[in-house]
């Protein structure tokens, strides 16, 4: 069976980037929404990218050992302008836009396969109207597709959870979904076997605090979901 994929988001500091790769993270996260809690600057964003880079470079490892791989990174957006996204992902070095707010699905065409949404629907029928929009669109070898709680006033990050049920049926319409909302590394294992996610979505769920990984809570959370999908 095909390994879940894991995403580490809300990356504000160098040696949560590399605890999260030493996990064996899939793709990183960083945030450019100033009202988060996890907000990075393009610059410091790229820092982080490029120190995490060297450190790779300079201790690779194995190429069989996943460790050494270096994830894939994922810029944060809501409401950005098309052009303001463009430029944060070439000053970060970033391969994708996460476009977490009200977003059209012209600005994702406008990426060209480089940017997916995220969606928070309150219905089933919603969320259904949503993948007709916006999966598609999505990147055509990475994530098409991110759930994350419906929370009013908010755009993820709450550590509320999503709805399971809705997400299921997200997911069995075949788009790669990355599942988020409240996981944690108690629950991640269930939420997996109960939606049959692509992936997964985590950033409170291993925290000590808002932007502050836990490298404990890390590990435990990527164990458990690929024991989960194994």
């Amino acid at each position: 069976m095909e390994s879940i994929r894991v995403k580490i988001c809300g990356i504000t500091r160098i040696q949560d980037a590399r605890a999260a790769v030493e996990a064996g993270a899939d793709y990183l996260g960083f945030i450019f929404y100033p009202k988060s809690p996890r907000y990075v600057t393009p610059a410091r964003a790229r820092a982080i990218v490029e120190a995490l880079r060297a450190h790779q470079e300079e201790e690779p490892g194995p190429a069989e050992n996943a460790k050494s791989r270096m994830p894939e990174l994922i810029g944060v957006f809501v409401n950005a302008p098309l052009d303001q996204i463009l430029a944060t992902l070439e000053t970060a070095q970033l391969d994708y836009a996460q476009l977490h707010g009200e977003e059209p699905p012209e600005t994702l065409a406008e990426l060209a396969g480089r940017g997916y949404k995220a969606i928070r629907p309150t219905s089933l029928q919603e969320a259904l109207d949503l993948v007709r929009r916006y999966a598609p669109l999505g990147s055509p070898t990475g994530p098409q597709l991110l759930l994350d709680a419906h929370v009013p006033h908010a755009y993820g990050g709450t550590g509320h959870p999503a709805d399971w049920e809705i997400a299921a049926a997200v997911a069995a319409h075949g788009p790669r979904l990355l599942l988020a909302g409240g996981l944690t590394p108690a629950n991640v294992a269930q939420a997996i076997r109960t939606v049959r996610p692509w992936g997964v979505d985590v950033s409170s769920g291993v925290e000590r605090a808002p932007g502050q990984k836990d490298p404990t809570a890390l590990r435990a959370f990527m164990a458990r979901a690929r024991s989960a999908r194994g």
